[in-house]
């Protein structure tokens, strides 16, 4: 085994061409326990090399270094170093070896967490993922932990510029459980409840031999976010592609969100609340007490959103009694969040005290609604486009036609051709 000097020198000459790369590739892999039983002695040689000429020796010398156990006091050092790496690497280079990329920045994410600054990793690691995706379609194994440092730093805008990419390649099923959590809840801090909701379901309804505790988090998160934005949520069905393991296990670990939901469906707020205030100490343990208490509010919309499908024009207090807020004052900040949410048009007499209710002034015919409605049409055509080339590369993998030639009937009919069942003679 050749030395680490040696080595280095080696990532110095062969780091140009192709054909260089793919015997340097080699040699690292050799290399490799080497590296790992001298780690602790790696940080000077990464000093010898250009991490944006020699992008996969170092990375292999970084992985190897940082593989060995990290002092408090280097990790702030460690965290400059390898966001500098991040950020100046070659990504054709480090698609070679995508496992030790993905570790380095999983180790990286470790330690901006350890240092308590979550917002220090949010932009190396969304060049991280641009660098590691061969295209925006792919699910990387870094996505997850992008959108969990976006959460945590609050930064929730540039989680969304990931999120808004459609998604049609995924290599391991937790990276995409934790992607649609982690979206969701992303979604929900910007009051994205649409998107959240669609992001949770794909995690209840997601593939899965066993209940795992990312579905069943997703899964109460679903039934809140479904009664803010919808008003309803149904408890005794989900949508027929569930697994089974999900339909029969999710409920029994979401009791009091399916009780939450059953007190919603009343439209009464002192049933409401009662559920609230008797399983308060289990939704503040879940994290889920805010989202509790947003759900608690839109009864008292949905409630005043049904007295406008009556009346035209109603007093404060009538909205206050009808719907059981303590004051007109409240009634009037619930109406004027309304407004401010696009979810009611209305004019506020603040001298009678009379809220007078409008149609939606919204002609649908500006430049800007004709714009958003061709970018969907494009949209769905593109998607139409990939699901026929997946349903096309289905139907020709041999796989699936074995096993849908093993569950097929010995005769079926359409194996036959239609025969008269008389004969005219």
């Amino acid at each position: 085994m050749e030395s680490i000097e040696a080595l280095v020198a080696h990532i110095q000459v062969l780091s140009s061409s192709v054909d260089d790369i793919s015997h340097l590739h080699n040699l690292l892999k050799q290399a490799e326990e080497s590296l790992q039983s001298q780690a602790s002695r790696l940080a000077p040689f990464l000093e010898q090399l250009d991490p944006s000429k020699h992008s996969l020796g170092y990375l292999y010398i970084l992985e190897a270094y940082t593989s060995a156990p990290i002092q408090t006091e280097q990790a702030s050092e460690l965290t400059v170093s390898i966001a500098n790496f991040i950020n100046s690497c070659l990504a054709e280079q480090i698609r070679l070896a995508p496992d030790k990329f993905t570790s380095v920045c999983k180790r990286f994410k470790d330690q901006v967490l350890l240092l308590q600054a979550p917002i220090q990793g949010v932009g190396p690691l969304r060049t991280a993922v641009r660098k590691l995706q061969p295209s925006s379609e792919q699910l990387t194994a870094l996505h997850p932990d992008f959108l969990q440092l976006c959460l945590l730093a609050k930064c929730y805008k540039t989680g969304l510029c990931v999120l808004e990419e459609d998604i049609f390649e995924v290599d391991q099923p937790k990276d995409f459980f934790l992607y649609c959590y982690y979206g969701g809840m992303i979604c929900i801090g910007q009051k994205l409840f649409r998107k959240a909701r669609e992001l949770l379901l794909n995690v209840v309804t997601a593939p899965m031999s066993t209940t795992n505790a990312i579905a069943v988090e997703a899964y109460k998160k679903y039934i809140l976010v479904s009664l803010i934005h919808n008003g309803q949520y149904s408890t005794t069905s989900f949508p027929k592609y569930t697994s089974s393991v999900a339909q029969r296990n999710l409920k029994n670990f979401s009791q009091p969100y399916v009780d939450l939901a059953n007190s919603y469906s009343t439209g009464k707020i002192v049933e409401l609340e009662s559920c609230f205030e008797t399983n308060r100490e289990k939704f503040e343990s879940d994290n889920n007490l805010g989202l509790v208490k947003q759900v608690v509010s839109s009864l008292y919309k949905r409630n005043i959103q049904r007295l406008t499908q009556t009346y035209l024009t109603l007093s404060l207090q009538d909205i206050a009694n009808t719907v059981q807020l303590s004051t007109p004052k409240e009634a009037e900040m619930h109406v004027l969040q309304m407004i401010q949410d696009g979810e009611k048009f209305a004019t506020i007499n603040q001298k009678d005290g009379m809220v007078i209710f409008h149609e939606d002034p919204e002609q649908y015919k500006t430049c800007e609604i004709i714009e958003q409605i061709d970018l969907s049409m494009q949209r769905m055509i593109a998607l139409s486009k990939k699901l026929n080339t997946v349903d096309e590369f289905i139907s020709c993998d041999p796989i699936y036609l074995a096993k849908a030639g093993r569950e097929r009937p010995r005769f079926d009919f359409d194996d036959f051709d239609a025969v008269p069942q008389k004969f005219n003679m």
